[in-house]
């Protein structure tokens, strides 16, 4: 377990914010963790648990650029109640490097996890624990759902710095040009290991077992004016997944770049997608049963096969 290093508190409208820093043996330095509570923290039973990756050359901090609007939602109801942690991690990309020097997904797993649980209000269960991020942060969190999907409820990926390609070799300059094989060196060996990068890969990873991904709630967003087109990037993964009929919600959306005004709401609405994962809204009433089964008799009538409802996969595929 980490070694707790110190701890402040900064207080808002309704929550408030604790930092901590902690000691690993994983990974160099301390590790600056952010720590966001809403209003009913600790006031009966234990919240879930949102693990939120900070992206490139940022930090727990960036957590505060968003805490404000997600305080108001919460307290407005718009939200369910749940605790948000932000480590610092510097640019590791939240991965173990092939080196073994830094073990990012080690200590994010092995420690991290377990020393939130058992020093905050919140739940383990995996239903009640989730990951997500922005930019590096999401991609972080891809990988780290998609290689541990028995461990998080759900994912919510912001866009992600995700390459449109299951290959090393198929990159190509609208990725290069913002991240050059000098910069992954660090983390994947020098020269690039494209097998290990490839099983670091999260569309690679998909398209490898994507059965294994059948249960795990996936969101994915990034705006249509990427300035380092990483909606080529999350394009991708969602054919991916949805030619493998794996159930996943994919906004593309309008007008909205890497950084800038957008990114606030587009937390929010990837929160409201969480939250629908923690209380589901009964979309399927038994209005839509009845509509469902009008249908059904129709397929039936002219020999089209009838498939069950199953919100794990896409309708069809």
């Amino acid at each position: 377990m980490p070694a707790l290093a110190g701890a402040k508190t900064a207080e808002l409208s309704g929550g408030r914010v604790q930092a901590i820093t902690l000691r690993s043996e994983n990974v160099p330095g301390d590790v600056a963790v952010s720590i966001y509570t809403p209003p009913s923290y600790n006031q009966g039973r234990p919240l879930p648990l949102l693990l939120f990756l900070h992206g490139g050359n940022g930090s727990d901090q960036d957590l505060q650029h968003f805490t404000p609007a997600i305080d108001a939602a919460v307290t407005a109801g718009q939200i369910p109640p749940l605790v948000i942690a932000t480590p610092s991690a510097r640019r590791s990309l939240y991965m173990d490097f092939r080196d073994g020097s830094q073990r990012w997904e080690t200590f994010i797993m092995a420690e991290l996890l377990p020393h939130l649980r058992g020093s905050l209000a919140v739940s383990a269960e995996r239903r009640h624990s989730f990951i997500g991020g922005v930019s590096m942060g999401g991609l972080g969190s891809l990988r780290l759902a998609f290689k541990h999907p028995d461990s998080f409820a759900a994912v919510a990926a912001l866009e992600p710095a995700i390459e449109p390609t299951l290959s090393w070799d198929e990159i190509g300059p609208r990725v290069r040009f913002w991240r050059p094989e000098k910069l992954l060196q660090p983390m994947f060996g020098s020269p690039v290991d494209p097998e290990y990068w490839a099983a670091n890969n999260p569309a690679t990873i998909a398209s490898r077992d994507p059965k294994r991904l059948v249960d795990l709630p996936i969101y994915l967003d990034v705006g249509d004016q990427d300035m380092l087109y990483l909606h080529q990037g999350t394009e991708f993964l969602h054919r991916i997944l949805f030619d493998a009929g794996i159930g996943h919600e994919y906004r593309l959306v309008r007008g909205a770049d890497h950084v800038g005004p957008s990114l606030v709401p587009r937390v929010l609405d990837a929160l409201g997608f969480v939250g629908r994962q923690i209380e589901p809204p009964g979309w399927i009433d038994d209005g839509v049963r009845k509509a469902r089964t009008t249908f059904d008799d129709m397929k039936r009538a002219i020999g089209m096969e009838v498939v069950e409802l199953d919100s794990r996969r896409i309708r069809g595929m």
